[in-house]
């Protein structure tokens, strides 16, 4: 996973970079009104997200199972500082509290005979953070972040065995922060995150380490923040209107939720985690001055997967989400500087592929559902843009020829960072 973020933070951060081939590809506005990013702010919003916990049973033949899948929602709040360094370049600290209920969920209705339920939620937290940034345009920032998080976990059962923990672990993410009039900025980024929940004191006969996978949207106000006198570059002039060719390259996790015996017992659910690459082709309509309708086609392929490992039995397996599509259309409005703030909604096709080190015990299958999402995308020249998007995807069910025995249905959060080239 941090090599797969390494690769994520790259490609956005290369974009802040890119310089025109030549004179005729970059025409800049005649004025540009500059934005202070210096001082205090605060900050409210929240997010979406998955959280995988991968397990390991040392004296069980090197057991290792990633994982165990849960998803939910939360809200936050923000206090942070910045600092602009340079013309572009702009650092910062910030402290942010979470509540939510992303969790993972078993239910078993077997009335008048027996039922239970029992939840682990991730019910709330806080993250420390350093950020460092590229200004796009005077008024959208593009950054990287990391820094220490410390999280609580509630186990609640029907049968009044309960019980509470506390795990401390790291963040990496990165997003855009765009200006939206006066004081108030609107962000939106990723986090990776990764706790060590330790062995609940069995010893050596239990290891939990869980990630977690969030998108968080914010709104600021920022107590120094304003237009200022002329920037000291100018925005490039650009028209999101036009057909455009993009690549891109992203994290998430997938949550499979069980449905046993017809819904006598349910579980949400199965996890996994990993990276994707996706390339597209959209065309955007100016509806409206600053509004911005569009159509857009992807195909990605990646590794977000499931994984069970029983080396020491000389056994493997694997569910992985290894190819798709999607056809969206996306609704944006055009705040200052060229920059994009849209939500999306769409068709999604996914491919899964279950394999296992065991001949002839193999099987794949294809489904079909929806997504929907939200992002934030800046011009860099007079044809390329940047992007950071997050996107939800929710399927049919599988039901592996049980009979209704057991289905599986699969929903996923996905984060990506992208490029986008204007053919015309």
């Amino acid at each position: 996973m941090k090599t797969a973020y390494s690769l994520a933070s790259a490609l956005l951060l290369s974009s802040s970079l890119y310089l025109p081939a030549t004179a005729a590809d970059l025409t800049t506005a005649p004025t540009a009104t500059g934005y202070n990013w210096n001082g205090f702010y605060v900050g409210v919003g929240g997010g979406i997200g998955a959280i995988t916990h991968e397990i390991g049973i040392p004296p069980l033949a090197g057991f290792e199972f990633n994982g165990i899948g849960g998803e939910g929602y939360f809200g936050e709040l923000t206090i942070g500082y910045d600092m602009q360094l340079t013309e572009r370049i702009v650092a910062g600290v910030f402290a942010t509290y979470r509540a939510g209920n992303m969790a993972t969920t078993l239910d078993i209705d077997a009335a008048p005979f027996f039922s239970f339920d029992a939840d682990v939620t991730l019910d709330h937290g806080y993250d420390v953070i350093g950020r460092v940034g590229y200004l796009l345009t005077p008024n959208t920032l593009a950054y990287v972040l990391g820094g220490y998080s410390h999280q609580h976990f509630a186990l609640d059962t029907s049968i009044g065995f309960d019980m509470d923990w506390d795990a401390d672990g790291y963040v990496l993410g990165g997003g855009l922060e765009a200006v939206l009039a006066g004081n108030w900025t609107l962000k939106s980024e990723y986090r990776y995150g990764q706790y060590d929940l330790g062995n609940f004191g069995l010893g050596s006969f239990l290891d939990v380490e869980s990630s977690t996978h969030t998108f968080h949207t914010a709104l600021s106000y920022r107590f120094g923040g304003g237009a200022t006198a002329a920037a000291a570059f100018a925005p490039v002039s650009y028209d999101f209107a036009g057909l455009k060719v993009g690549v891109a390259g992203g994290l998430g996790a997938v949550v499979h939720e069980l449905d046993i015996l017809g819904g006598i017992a349910n579980f949400n659910g199965i996890g996994g985690e990993g990276a994707f690459g996706e390339v597209s082709i959209g065309y955007d309509f100016r509806i409206a001055p600053n509004w911005i309708a569009g159509v857009q086609a992807d195909y990605r392929w990646g590794n977000i997967s499931t994984d069970l490992d029983l080396s020491g039995l000389g056994f493997d397996a694997s569910i992985t989400a290894d190819h798709g599509y999607d056809l969206i259309a996306r609704l944006g409005y055009e705040v200052f500087d060229n920059t994009l703030i849209y939500g999306l909604a769409g068709m999604s096709w996914q491919h899964f592929q279950l394999d296992t080190s065991i001949s002839g015990i193999d099987y794949d299958w294809d489904t079909h559902g929806w997504t929907a999402g939200a992002g934030i995308e800046a011009a860099l020249s007079d044809r390329v843009t940047a992007k950071v998007e997050y996107r939800y995807a929710e399927y049919d069910g599988e039901d592996f020829e049980s009979g209704g025995i057991l289905e599986a249905i699969p929903s996923m959060h996905t984060v990506r960072f992208g490029l986008s080239y204007k053919i015309f």
